[in-house]
């Protein structure tokens, strides 16, 4: 076959390695919230300023209410969505009756990433004590789009932006980083 090695030929795969340059990537903010609306949503203002102020674009912003197929629809128009490098969600991620976001996204994700909920919940730790246990963040890729579920706190959305989503989301980072992943995330 052409193009293919030889037996016992080393083949050579492209690194997940670090970018001098950083990639500027379009993500979009959705905040879950019975209570809240877009003028007191100070979770949703912290992520968006957030994400702009570290260099990316905030491609919309949406604030829906702990609706499971309302935030599979809004989710699934997002990463159908060619424009679209990731969403942070806020919110929804507890155990109340009506924190519904775990069962609304993950069947939507296409691989999960276990170890963004670990991290979350060990840096939590350190912040909150035990009361982390209570939280249910997680995160994954949907169609080539990153997701991060975040508890709505504006405390909790500084944690996972501040010690891990923004350094995964920039080219920089060493030694590798999920921004620079993806352009090989839908080969």
């Amino acid at each position: 076959m052409a193009g293919s090695p030889a037996a016992g030929e080393r083949v050579t795969l492209p690194r997940m390695t670090a970018q001098t340059d950083f990639i500027p990537l379009a993500l979009c903010v959705l905040t879950v919230s019975d209570t809240r609306s877009l003028a007191d949503d100070s979770s949703g203002d912290y992520l968006a300023a957030a994400l702009a102020d570290a260099g990316h674009r905030l491609h919309d912003r949406a604030l829906l209410p702990d609706d499971r197929y309302r935030l599979r629809a809004q989710v699934s128009q997002w990463i159908a969505d060619p424009a679209v490098d990731g969403i942070l969600v806020t919110g929804g991620t507890g155990f109340t009756g009506r924190d519904s976001t775990p069962e609304a996204l993950l069947p939507l994700l296409d691989k999960e990433m276990p170890g963004f909920g670990e991290l979350f919940r060990a840096i939590s730790f350190e912040e909150i004590g035990t009361s982390t246990l209570q939280s249910r963040a997680f995160a994954g890729l949907a169609n080539g789009t990153f997701l991060f579920a975040l508890p709505g706190s504006t405390s909790a959305c500084r944690t996972g932006w501040e010690k891990i989503v923004r350094a995964q989301l920039d080219a920089r980072t060493k030694p590798c980083n999920l921004a620079t992943l993806r352009p090989r995330l839908k080969e």
